[in-house]
């Protein structure tokens, strides 16, 4: 039987990875895999987690299953976190899922039973993983215009005649915030109005927040996802904290539905569970346990939050420092828009053979669409990077 299968494609990032690793050069510098990284190269274990994991160790007393959906606090504190009561309760169906990749694809799945003739919306450029499972279930795909190659800024203009054409049912891809893989994120106004133009094509938004607190912050990075959630009847939200909690190997995450009213509501939540059942059956408890005893207690939530905020200024004293070693080197404010990006990730704009050209002579290891890690630099590495870009003629 097994003769039958086609070989797959090998991850872009992961052979990276392998790639990095074989280097022998000291200089090396690592701005492929997605991890935040403190500046020893090391990916830490948060404060208040460890404290989280130690308190559970010593008053958890069984290991039997959880709830379908996850474990009710869980799924109330995570929600809470990310909506903050935007959405009344009784319009909101949850079920927790295996990070934030888990909560996506259930998310299709549900649009799947739903409507299958719907056509999912991409932005171009989105995490690769939104189209492998686009693809993974057969769904109808298109791309709209998000970012502009040329100021690395948002082509607001070009994404909304593209969202002009959605259809009724068909939904439409948003990054919540610290747009993945660009960094070119949308203002309130502009989240107004997509809000509005989805609104009038019945269409269905799907919110992937997988960087709430890396932004401006954990509220300020919320505000897109609460206003468009509030506003129309139906919305789907994929949440992880494999970032903001640093539990990346907990595979920890949540899928929410916001339904017109709460008879809606017991229906979705039925499905989601359902969906639950033949995929996994129960999702994993160790990290969504950990994340709510965070978030329900005010010293290890307290604790947690300053330490994300050390995160993300961290982020944001790199880029600035990124931006203004590239000005001193080319005398030009090109390079501008790396202190104006939010999150994780930036798209450089350096063509392929470029990339290729940092890695060859510079140890420079970054996706071959351009894409870096910021958090993968540290001050004594912004230098080797400022010198790799102007070398490669970026």
């Amino acid at each position: 039987m097994f003769e039958h299968l086609n070989a797959q494609a090998q991850d872009k990032i992961m052979a990276l990875m392998v790639e990095y690793r074989e280097d022998p050069r000291e200089t090396k510098v690592d701005l492929g895999v997605g991890v935040y990284k403190d500046p020893t190269g090391n990916t830490p274990v948060m404060r208040a987690v460890k404290t989280a994991e130690q308190q559970l160790l010593e008053s958890e007393t069984t290991k039997s299953y959880t709830a379908l959906g996850g474990d009710p606090a869980f799924v109330k504190a995570l929600s809470g976190l990310v909506l903050n009561g935007a959405v009344e309760d009784g319009r909101l169906a949850a079920a927790a899922q295996p990070g934030g990749t888990g909560a996506i694809h259930q998310a299709l799945e549900l649009v799947k039973m739903a409507n299958p003739d719907a056509t999912v919306w991409v932005s171009d450029p989105t995490w690769p993983n939104h189209l492998s499972i686009i693809k993974h279930l057969k769904m109808k795909m298109t791309a709209y215009r998000y970012f502009d190659n040329d100021t690395r800024a948002v082509d607001f203009s070009g994404m909304m005649a593209d969202l002009a054409k959605v259809a009724p049912g068909d939904v439409v891809i948003l990054h919540g915030c610290c747009h993945n893989p660009t960094g070119a994120n949308l203002n309130m106004e502009q989240w107004k109005e997509v809000t509005e133009l989805l609104g009038g094509k019945q269409a269905l938004p799907l919110i992937d927040i997988a960087y709430q607190g890396f932004g401006d912050g954990l509220e300020a990075d919320a505000k897109g996802v609460r206003h468009i959630t509030s506003t129309l009847p139906e919305s789907l939200i994929a949440a992880s904290c494999s970032k903001n909690f640093g539990v990346y190997r907990e595979r920890t995450g949540l899928l929410m539905a916001v339904s017109p009213d709460d008879k809606m509501k017991a229906v979705t939540q039925q499905n989601l569970t359902h969906l639950n059942r033949q995929n996994f059956s129960f999702p994993p408890d160790h990290g969504a346990r950990v994340v709510q005893m965070i978030l329900d207690d005010p010293k290890l939530r307290n604790e947690w939050e300053t330490e994300l905020e050390d995160v993300r200024n961290t982020m944001l004293g790199l880029r600035t420092q990124l931006a203004e070693a590239l000005q001193s080197r080319t005398g030009s404010d090109r390079f501008g828009f790396l202190a104006e990006h939010r999150g994780m990730f930036s798209r450089l704009g350096a063509t392929p053979e470029q990339v290729e050209t940092m890695k060859e002579r510079h140890g420079i290891y970054m996706v071959g669409d351009s894409r870096m890690n910021i958090a993968g630099l540290n001050k004594d590495t912004v230098d080797i990077l400022a010198d790799a870009i102007v070398d490669a003629g970026v």
